[in-house]
C-alpha cells in the first residue's frame, strides 16, 4: 500500500518493524473523557458522548436512510 501511494517503504521502515511477525497484542489506552461525559451529562449509551460514532444514523433523523427518498 505504502509503494501504490508512491511513497518509500524504507521511510516507514521503524513502523513496518512492528508488524514484523504480526500485529502485536494491544490492550489499548485510554482516559476515558466519553465515559467521564457519559456520567457527567447522565447519558444511557457511551456512543452518545463520542464525538465520532460509528452509527452515525443514530445521532440525528435527518440522517437517517430511511428519512430519504
Amino acid at each position: 500500500m505504502i509503494k501504490e501511494r508512491g511513497m518509500n517503504p524504507a521511510n516507514f521502515e521503524m513502523y513496518l518493524q512492528a508488524f514484523k511477525y504480526g500485529m502485536p497484542p494491544e490492550g489499548g489506552f485510554s482516559f476515558g473523557l466519553e465515559r467521564m461525559t457519559m456520567h457527567m451529562l447522565n447519558l444511557s449509551n457511551v456512543r452518545e458522548a463520542s464525538l465520532f460514532p460509528r452509527d452515525m444514523e443514530r445521532i440525528d433523523i435527518r440522517f437517517s436512510k430511511e428519512q430519504e427518498g
